[in-house]
């Protein structure tokens, strides 16, 4: 049969498993990230549960792309949006827990936050840094996010992860090659849940590091903006922020996009940047920090998606 002749493919929507949880068709990004730009999810799910998620992964057609997101904040929509499945854990999915030894088992849709005051609540000491980490649990296992001297790696005993045609695994530290800002964990992975170990602590005094750790991020960092939180990874032996600020990178704009004043490793939207101003911002910046200094930045911010038609990526 001549191509041209041959019944369109369906809508994405229609080629779907069936779920017990909620399917969104051309559903805006731009809300939910913590930028306030990109486009929208060719197809978002929000599964009911864990049994729902395998099920759903096990029948959906392998030709489907699958991206993973929490709640946007260490992340950058393109303006193009998202082709495929776009995949957001819910509230089965951020329950925690304490158990003995001071183990806290945490889902990966919880808050970093909510889980350092789980640990509080619990008398767990430990975890404190998790407050000062931007974004869910999931997303720290990815990347092994870190703040204040403590890494995710440093605290973690196991996690649970279900791949692409819906299995479960289990896996330590060692197994997903957990590095600065790094792990291993194949691409195709949605991490569920976790299991952190911490020690006896006092309840006041972890509310005070806490606090502490807080009251330091909203005085060094651009909290109160839209932004995507640290924008590049430091080199080795070397501050990013420094880097920046020697390439005469502090508060440089593209558009509405701007290199934050307070800490030039933000990227701020000032109000009704793109995704692609934002992008084209930061590939400026790493192009003015290797001319100045010969290091070669890399984003730490993940960018998911396409460019729009007619823009520039």
């Amino acid at each position: 049969m001549n191509a041209a002749l041959r019944s369109p493919q369906p809508p994405l929507i229609e080629r779907l498993p069936e779920v017990r949880g909620r399917v969104t068709a051309d559903a805006p990004l731009d809300r939910i990230t913590w930028f306030r730009v990109g486009g929208c999810a060719e197809v978002m799910f929000k599964p009911a549960d864990m049994e729902d998620l395998a099920m759903f992964l096990k029948g959906l057609p392998i030709d489907v792309p699958v991206t993973v997101m929490g709640v946007g904040s260490n992340l950058l929509v393109r303006d193009g949006g998202v082709p495929g499945v776009l995949i957001r854990l819910g509230a089965a999915f951020a329950k925690m827990r304490a158990l003995d030894d001071y183990v806290l088992e945490a889902g990966a849709a919880a808050l970093d936050l909510t889980v350092a005051k789980a640990a509080h609540a619990a008398s767990i000491a430990g975890l404190e840094f998790f407050c000062g980490v931007p974004g869910t649990l999931g997303g720290a296992l990815r990347m092994n996010a870190g703040a204040y001297n403590s890494e995710t790696k440093d605290v973690l005993i196991e996690a649970e992860a279900i791949d692409r045609r819906g299995r479960i695994h289990r896996v330590t530290p060692c197994d997903l090659g957990m590095s600065y800002r790094h792990s291993d964990a194949p691409a195709d992975w949605i991490f569920t849940r976790a299991w952190l170990q911490g020690r006896p602590g006092d309840p006041q005094v972890i509310g005070g590091m806490m606090a502490t750790i807080q009251a330091q991020r909203e005085e060094s960092q651009p909290v109160k903006t839209r932004t995507g939180g640290s924008t590049f990874k430091n080199p080795v032996g070397l501050k990013a922020w420094q880097l920046i600020d020697a390439a005469g990178c502090r508060g440089l704009r593209m558009g509405a996009a701007q290199v934050s004043e307070m800490h030039c490793n933000f990227l701020i939207n000032t109000g009704g940047a793109t995704a692609a101003e934002l992008e084209g911002l930061g590939e400026e910046v790493r192009r003015r920090v290797k001319e100045s200094s010969g290091v070669d930045l890399e984003w730490e911010i993940r960018r998911i998606g396409v460019a729009a038609k007619g823009g520039a990526r």
